[in-house]
């Protein structure tokens, strides 16, 4: 299905036409699966993929329609609501039992030059509620781009700012996530458990 069509049906689900939305995440499914794929790379034996992308289908179609505008920003809704569904996943799972928070997060290249990282999904949410603190728009970048998988371009005409700008604030997030990252490992070695 083209991006047109895609675009089309979306309009369709805002003005309340829901068999529309479904059209929408018929087409988009393998894209949505290999995106939750990609968040789930710390195979937590209780919420797959499959399992994610279903959440997030239920989530969206009981909910208020969703105001996004196109493909791309429909998957960064997607990618966001992925991301929500994990933190919450991962709270729930500490309150069940001490350390039940500890769900692989693969920070590749992406997030930080050095090898992948064990970290619980709730560091990270803390991290990017830091990070939102100093700039909203850098916390949006993270999630444009780590968490949607988007290209410095794509999100430049999603934030209608230029790429450089993107490419800047981005350099800036990662480092700041990453030191808030050690300082959360570091802090969770030392504490006898």
């Amino acid at each position: 299905m083209s991006g047109d069509e895609i675009t089309q049906l979306l309009a369709q689900a805002r003005d309340g036409d829901s068999a529309r939305m479904d059209a929408v995440f018929q087409a988009l499914y393998p894209e949505l699966r290999r995106l939750a794929n990609s968040r789930m790379r710390g195979r937590e034996s209780t919420l797959t993929p499959t399992v994610l992308v279903h959440e997030l289908f239920l989530r969206i179609s009981q909910g208020t329609p969703l105001s996004v505008i196109d493909r791309q920003h429909f998957m960064a809704a997607s990618a966001r609501a992925m991301r929500w569904i994990l933190v919450e996943h991962a709270r729930q799972r500490a309150t069940d039992k001490r350390g039940g928070d500890q769900v692989m997060v693969s920070l590749d290249e992406r997030i930080a030059d050095a090898p992948q990282a064990r970290t619980s999904v709730l560091a990270l949410e803390q991290g990017l509620e830091a990070l939102e603190s100093i700039s909203a728009q850098r916390r949006q970048i993270v999630e444009l781009r780590y968490f949607a998988g988007m290209e410095f371009a794509e999100i430049a005409r999603l934030l209608e700012i230029s790429e450089r700008t993107v490419y800047r604030e981005w350099e800036r997030a990662r480092a700041f996530l990453q030191a808030m990252l050690d300082d959360s490992a570091a802090g969770s070695d030392g504490d006898g458990s």
